[in-house]
């Protein structure tokens, strides 16, 4: 488990900009240090804590060192085996819903980092569950991969208007998914890296 943090990780952990991180640093709001013969900041895992404690921010990511992932899909074999690849990579932890409507009430309560989001949904279709979460300053950071066994390219190019990050064709390819979200999330793609 990492005992210093960027100011870039600590604001990806907190969900706010980096340049928030940056001035509480500076302000002193949050302790750290500079890297000796440079401008970098540091901040220990004890100060991030006590800073998240102090300003209402949840602690979860934090304890878990885990990347948050938000599974929508109204197919449940299809949500067991994103959910058993995630689960069997260690970096992750998630939570899975079947509709549109349950995915945005979801995407404000958890907060994902990311959600995989099923194109064909029983109530709303992803291309309005990307619009909305885009429409909403409190969770329009949340990364967005469309996934769908039955669309056109310039659906594709509908979506990525709509606010979607990536779109991954059904059946998945977990190798894919996987990189994928590495890349969105600016994480490493292999666990042992």
């Amino acid at each position: 488990m990492k005992t210093v943090y960027t100011t870039g990780e600590a604001a990806k952990i907190c969900k706010v900009s980096q340049q928030t991180i940056i001035r509480c640093f500076d302000s002193g709001q949050l302790k750290g240090f500079r890297v000796p013969g440079s401008r970098f900041r540091r901040i220990p895992r004890e100060s991030l804590y006590r800073f998240m404690r102090e300003n209402g921010i949840p602690t979860d990511a934090l304890e878990s060192g885990r990347r948050r992932i938000l599974i929508v899909d109204d197919d449940q074999a299809v949500v067991d085996l994103i959910a058993e690849v995630l689960t069997a990579d260690g970096r992750f932890e998630h939570k899975a819903v079947n509709n549109g409507f349950g995915a945005g009430m979801l995407a404000k309560e958890y907060h994902p980092d990311l959600i995989i989001l099923d194109v064909m949904l029983p109530d709303i279709n992803g291309q309005a569950v990307c619009e909305l979460i885009r429409k909403d300053p409190s969770i329009a950071d949340i990364k967005i991969v469309c996934i769908s066994g039955m669309i056109e390219e310039d659906k594709i190019d509908e979506l990525k208007e709509s606010g979607a990050d990536d779109f991954l064709h059904k059946p998945l390819d977990i190798d894919q998914l996987i990189a994928t979200i590495c890349r969105h999330l600016d994480m490493e793609i292999s666990p042992e890296a």
